[in-house]
Parts: C-alpha cells; sequence; structure tokens
C-alpha cells in the first residue's frame, strides 16, 4: 500500500509540474527572465568588446564599470517599485506599469546607442548605457515581485522561479557568446538594434502577461488602505512611528546621497581624479548595506517588539492622517512597514535566514572573478577552450541543472532539493581543486565513460585537456543550477506578497555583501597559499552552508506543526506568505 501511495505521489507531482510548464504564466515568465538577463549581458559584457573594438581606451573605459552600480544598489529605490503608481500606466498593473515601459526604453536605448559612435560620442553612449542599466535594475526589481505576486496552486513560485532563470541564462548566452558571433558578421551597431527589437517585441507582448489575483485598479486602493491601518486601535502610536522612520530615512538618504555623490564624480572628473569603482564597492559598498538593511532591520525588530509587548499603542482609531502626516505615514509604509512585517514574521529565526542567505551562494558569488585567470593563467587554456567549455557546454549544463532543479522542487520539495543542491554545489570545488594539481581523477573519469573521445572530435580544439576542463565545469553548473532553482524559490517564498519588491530586493542584495567582501580576501589567499587550498576552503563554507539549510528546513517544519498546518507533499504549492 505504501508503495501504491509512493507512485500516486509521484504521479501528482508530475502532473502538476506538466501543468505549470502549460501555464500562461510560466510562458510569460520564461521570456520576462530573458528580458531580464538580455540587458544585462549587453551592457555589462558584450558592450566592452564593442569599445575595444572601437579602440575606446581602458582608462576611459573604466567609467562604464559604474554601470553595475545600478544592479549592485538596486534595493535602495525598490520602495518605491512597491509604492509608487504610475498615471495611466497603472492599468497594466501594479507590476507591469514598470516592468513594461523598462523594456520600451531599454529596446530604444540599444537603438539609439546602434547609430552612435562610440569613440566620437561616448558621451552620449555612456549615458544611455547608464540610463539603461538602471531601467534594466528597475525592470528587475518588479519581474522578481510579480514572479512572486502571481504564483499560485498550478504555477507554482518553485517552476516560475526555476523558468525565470532559464530565460536568464539563455539571455546571457544570446546577449554574450551568440552576441560576439553575430557582431563579427553583421557588426556591432547591427547587433545592438537587433538585441534592441527583440526587446520592443518582449515589451509589446509583456502588455499580455496577467496579473496578480486582485484586481488592478484596485491597486493603489489597497496601499491607501494599508496606510489608512497604522491609524486603527493596537496599532504603534505615529510619535514612535515617526522616530522610527526618521533614522531609517536618515540612513536611507546618507545612502543614496553617497552613491550619487561617487557617480557624480566619476562621470564629471578627470581620468586620474575620479574614484575607482572597485574600491568604493569594496569599501564603501558593506557600510550602504549596513545603513540601508541591517540597521533598518534592527530598527523594525525594536518596533516590532514594542507592537508584541503591547507598549505605546493607539487605544482607539483615529482619523485619516492628512496634509504632513499623511506623508509621514505613506512614506512608513514604504520604507519601515516591509521591514516591520518581515521582522515581526520571522522573528529570531530571521538569523537563521540572514546566515542562509549570506553562505549558500557565496562560493558561486566569488569565484567568478577568478574563473578566467584560474583557467587561462593557471591552468594554460587558450581562449578558444575557455569559450567551448564555459560558454556553450556550460550553459548547455547550467540549463539542464535548472530543469533538474525545477523537477525536483516538483517531486520532492523545496527545502530537500535545497539541501541536494548546496551540497552538490560545495563537491564541486573539490572537482576544481583536483583541476589545481593537474587534474589526474577528473581525466581518468572523463576518460573512462568516453566523455574524452566525444570531445576528441571536436574538430581543431579537442583532445583530453579540453575533456576534463569541460566535465569539471559542467558539473559545477549542472550543480549551480539545481542550487540557483532552489534557492531563487526559497528566497522567493519566504518575503511577503504585500511588499515582495522590497523585502526580496534586500535579501537579495545581501549576495553581493559576501561577494564584495570575499573577493579581496580570497585573491589574498590565492596568492599567499594558491587555487588548491581555496577550494577546499570554498568546499567547508559550502557544506556549512548545507548545515545551515539542515536547520532552517527543521524550523519550517517545527514552525508549520505548531501552526497547525500540515507540511505540503512535494508539487503542492506554497504561497509566499501574505
Amino acid at each position: 500500500m505504501a508503495a501504491v501511495a509512493e507512485d500516486k505521489k509521484k504521479i501528482s507531482a508530475w502532473r502538476a509540474l506538466g501543468m505549470a510548464l502549460g501555464n500562461r504564466k510560466t510562458g510569460f515568465m520564461l521570456l520576462f527572465g530573458f528580458a531580464s538577463g538580455l540587458p544585462f549581458a549587453l551592457f555589462l559584457g558584450t558592450l566592452f568588446a564593442w569599445l575595444t573594438e572601437a579602440e575606446v581606451d581602458l582608462e576611459t573605459m573604466g567609467i562604464f564599470s559604474l554601470i553595475g552600480l545600478a544592479y549592485a544598489f538596486q534595493f535602495l529605490w525598490s520602495p518605491l517599485i512597491d509604492k509608487v503608481n504610475i498615471p495611466v500606466l497603472r492599468r497594466l498593473g501594479r507590476r507591469k506599469q514598470w516592468i513594461v515601459p523598462m523594456q520600451l526604453v531599454l529596446g530604444a536605448i540599444l537603438i539609439t546607442m546602434s547609430v552612435l559612435e562610440p569613440r566620437t560620442q561616448l558621451g552620449w553612449f555612456s549615458l544611455l548605457a547608464g540610463i539603461g542599466a538602471f531601467a534594466s535594475a528597475t525592470q528587475d526589481i518588479a519581474i522578481n515581485a510579480w514572479r512572486i505576486d502571481v504564483a499560485d496552486e498550478r504555477a507554482t513560485i518553485d517552476i516560475l522561479s526555476t523558468v525565470y532563470q532559464m530565460g536568464y541564462r539563455l539571455s546571457s548566452l544570446v546577449g554574450g557568446a551568440l552576441g560576439l558571433i553575430i557582431a563579427a558578421r553583421i557588426g556591432w551597431p547591427e547587433t545592438y538594434a537587433l538585441m534592441g527589437v527583440i526587446l520592443l517585441g518582449v515589451g509589446f507582448i509583456g502588455l499580455w502577461a496577467p496579473n496578480a489575483s486582485e484586481n488592478a485598479a484596485d491597486v493603489a486602493t489597497e496601499s491607501e488602505r494599508q496606510v489608512r491601518a497604522l491609524r486603527h486601535a493596537g496599532e504603534l502610536e505615529p510619535a514612535i512611528r515617526n522616530r522610527a522612520l526618521a533614522l531609517v530615512a536618515l540612513l536611507w538618504a546618507g545612502a543614496i546621497g553617497i552613491v550619487l555623490t561617487f557617480m557624480i564624480m566619476s562621470m564629471t572628473y578627470a581620468p586620474e581624479d575620479r574614484p575607482n569603482p572597485t574600491e568604493f564597492t569594496v569599501n564603501v559598498g558593506p557600510w550602504i548595506i549596513v545603513a540601508t538593511i541591517i540597521l533598518p532591520a534592527l530598527i523594525a525588530g525594536w518596533l516590532a517588539s514594542k507592537k508584541r509587548r503591547g507598549e505605546h499603542l493607539l487605544t482607539a482609531d483615529e482619523e485619516p492622517a492628512s496634509g504632513g502626516n499623511y506623508i509621514l505615514d505613506h512614506l512608513y509604509r514604504a520604507l519601515v512597514l516591509p521591514l516591520v512585517e518581515f521582522v515581526g514574521r520571522m522573528g529570531w529565526s530571521l538569523v537563521l535566514i540572514l546566515a542562509v542567505v549570506l553562505t549558500y551562494r557565496i562560493c558561486d558569488a566569488i569565484w567568478g572573478t577568478f574563473a578566467y585567470p584560474f583557467y587561462l593563467g593557471e591552468l594554460d587554456y587558450t581562449n578558444d577552450d575557455v569559450a567551448f567549455a564555459s560558454k556553450f557546454f556550460g550553459v548547455g549544463a547550467i540549463i539542464a541543472g535548472l530543469a533538474l532543479g525545477g523537477l525536483l522542487l516538483t517531486t520532492i520539495g523545496r527545502m530537500a532539493t535545497l539541501l541536494i543542491g548546496g551540497i552538490l554545489a560545495a563537491l564541486t570545488n573539490l572537482l576544481y581543486a583536483d583541476m589545481a594539481v593537474g587534474g589526474y581523477y577528473m581525466e581518468a573519469f572523463s576518460g573512462a565513460i568516453g566523455f574524452t573521445y566525444l570531445i576528441e572530435q571536436v574538430p581543431g580544439i579537442g583532445d583530453a585537456d579540453l575533456a576534463k576542463l569541460t566535465i569539471t565545469i559542467a558539473f559545477e553548473n549542472l550543480a549551480i543550477g539545481i542550487a540557483g532553482a532552489a534557492y531563487i524559490a526559497w528566497l522567493s517564498s519566504i518575503v511577503s506578497k504585500k511588499f515582495s519588491a522590497v523585502q526580496y530586493a534586500l535579501l537579495s542584495s545581501l549576495t553581493l555583501l559576501v561577494g564584495t567582501l570575499g573577493r579581496g580576501a580570497l585573491g589574498e589567499m590565492i596568492e599567499n597559499q594558491g587555487y588548491y587550498d581555496v577550494f577546499i576552503l570554498t568546499t567547508w563554507i559550502g557544506l556549512g552552508a548545507a548545515v545551515l539549510v539542515c536547520i532552517e528546513w527543521y524550523r519550517e517544519s517545527r514552525s508549520r506543526a505548531n501552526s497547525g498546518v500540515v507540511a505540503p507533499e512535494a508539487g503542492q504549492a506554497v504561497a509566499p506568505a501574505e
């Protein structure tokens, strides 16, 4: 009987997966994922190849590294995406009012850039690239929130998160390796014009994307209701809220001011006087995270504790605020309430959640910077070797990993997949450790399964050395795909739909923090001890993250049991918190 029940469960999971993949929301999620990844590839990767071919000097080219700041600090304007409705465009829906216009703006920018000459019109070129990066980062905030908002029993958050990443990875291939190939044949201006037309098409098709279950026309009403609820009995007194708001607003204003000052200095100062973007990210970036996330979270915890203990609460409903108080209530709802809701809902378990966020993707976040120096410098592979193993075969492997991750999410559940992905991602560091000392085991394994023979059939570059690099990258990317699918699904599941844009942007930005802090230390360790010791260290860090996932899994199970909720079976949807 138990075997029959297990078979029925598997059949149900497969049926749920099939229904989800055929869902209209899933199709638009793939499209939005593609639109999210394409500008990132074009502005932060392929663009430098165009500038190099146009003979723009490296010092001048350094200004374009500022573009990355738009993605790194996108959480700074995420409250606007959650709170502000655009006149007229609000009819498209709470998230689409931001997604569709940004896609159309991006398409127009790429087409405009295609008619400019980078060397002689660098000012306009860099301005458009900067605006494009800002629009792209804004689109990312809204798309992540849309994914969380529209998730339901058929198009689950697990499947939507997996499909989003598939679209993102495909666009990275289109905007990266394929973009280089196209440009070599038709030219850079034509290539960017083509990419711009693609984004314009995505924006047009996006008009028909479904909205969340709530009526799009009532979004402003819901926001107003949340603000008015702040004056109901049992809520915190306005005086207490305003003190917290003043502190948080001061911290956020200071952080935004620092970023803007840095960008103005970088755009207007002489090349020799410009601040270094890498040093800014390493030295100032963590403090911006502290000012906009860590300290506001502590303030939110203080407010949540006041409310939980029944201190400084309104004893009766007050009249709706007006004038200056009305503005303060709206600012509180945009800046502070998302954190108060999250901290109040999670309590002390927030420490565990932050520990998982800071460690789970640490290897992936740090390693990307040192991958090419390792392949090209340490292992002496050629550009063609690395392009084949990483860009073509590797992208296929990561998409396969995402597909496998989506299947595991549906069949065995989110936390089990998160654990498996974390362990596999950690263990693949041992494969690189072997490569660092000669790759004997990887070469033997590749030959034993016949993979070396297949790679040797590749004209011009195929040999045993390429085979062991390719299979190592393939295993790593397969693990990253599984771990990435589970991680994004888990992160999406713990935020509230009411504040999805702010909460998701804040949590995901912490990966930037650990990656930024870790790169300097890892680079120094590579210089002093070599790559082998680094890969052993990152293996242990990854396994430590897997232990934290086990604890988080236990916490979630206990939380459901204590609240009387039966833990869902694999394949069933778990909606993000309301």
